[in-house]
């Protein structure tokens, strides 16, 4: 069996004209537009990289884009003074604060100090409560694009035996009760898993957020399973750098039914499924009805 190749590149490309043909709509028929700001502390070589990425992404989807820059050593007071004022602008729907922080800013503070209904990173408390407890929330941007992805390949996941293998709180944990919602049955594994590889043989859907290069050799794979690969490593091999997922792309290529590559798979989901949360928030704000398509 050869997998077929789950292009996240193409897909995400999908969910951005989806965003901006919406967007298009809501401005000529309201006349709003969706505001985005994102808050940056340091300079941070990828977080700077990632934020140019999410400004000009943002605009091209007809979206207002506010970027704050601050220094490596601002203060907590201050940052929190900036949140405070973005949480009481109208014209702002959704806030993002790049992660990592400086280390003397207390992060949970930070996230949990943005209002629930504009943090389109999913990360506050209320949200990842209301997600638990399948109320509508903010959803996690990754592991939304994983969903979406997988309910574009396989339509309906109901019954579906899900394996994440991962319980980070930016991906594992919510993954696992956006599968839940759609009525998978799920394991959460991780290193610590007795009998990983048997565990993971079982599973229909095998979602890999770990952070290890390859960890997930091929023969670990169920013949025809779906793997969605959400490790980015840079690794050295053969005197160069390399980008590599948690899975042996390879070895897992020759069992799968289908499974995404790494780079451009789930990468690219990231940013398009933050646009399409501040367009839902943006809906939710006004009252109008959500975004059709691009929410859990």
């Amino acid at each position: 069996m050869v997998a077929q190749v789950i292009d996240g590149k193409a897909f995400a490309a999908k969910v951005r004209a989806q965003v901006a043909d919406q967007v298009a709509k809501l401005k000529e028929e309201s006349g709003i537009t969706p505001g985005l700001a994102v808050v940056l502390v340091g300079e941070d070589p990828a977080s700077q990289v990632y934020v140019r990425s999410k400004g000009k992404q943002t605009v091209e989807v007809g979206m207002n884009s506010y970027e704050h820059k601050l220094d490596a050593e601002t203060s907590e007071e201050d940052l929190l003074a900036l949140i405070d004022k973005l949480n009481n602008d109208p014209a702002v729907h959704g806030i993002l604060v790049q992660l990592p922080l400086p280390k003397h800013l207390n992060e949970d503070l930070v996230i949990n100090s943005i209002d629930p209904a504009k943090d389109v990173d999913g990360f506050h408390i209320s949200n990842v409560g209301l997600l638990g407890t399948g109320q509508k929330s903010m959803v996690p941007c990754t592991p939304l694009g994983c969903l979406m992805m997988l309910r574009d390949h396989h339509g309906s996941l109901s019954g579906m035996d899900a394996v994440v293998i991962g319980r980070s709180n930016i991906v594992g944990k919510p993954m696992a009760q956006l599968l839940l919602g759609d009525s998978c049955t799920v394991t959460i594994a991780h290193s610590r898993t007795k009998d990983l590889p048997d565990v993971v043989r079982r599973a229909d859907i095998v979602v890999a957020a770990v952070g290890r290069p390859e960890m997930v050799p091929g023969d670990w794979i169920k013949e025809g399973a779906t793997v969605i690969d959400v490790g980015i490593n840079r690794i050295e091999r053969d005197g160069k750098n390399k980008l590599v997922g948690d899975v042996d792309y390879a070895s897992a290529a020759e069992r799968a039914g289908a499974i995404t590559p790494v780079p451009g798979g789930v990468g690219p989901m990231t940013i398009a499924c933050l646009l399409a949360n501040t367009l839902t928030a943006c809906c939710r704000a006004n009252g109008l009805p959500e975004p059709e398509g691009l929410t859990a």
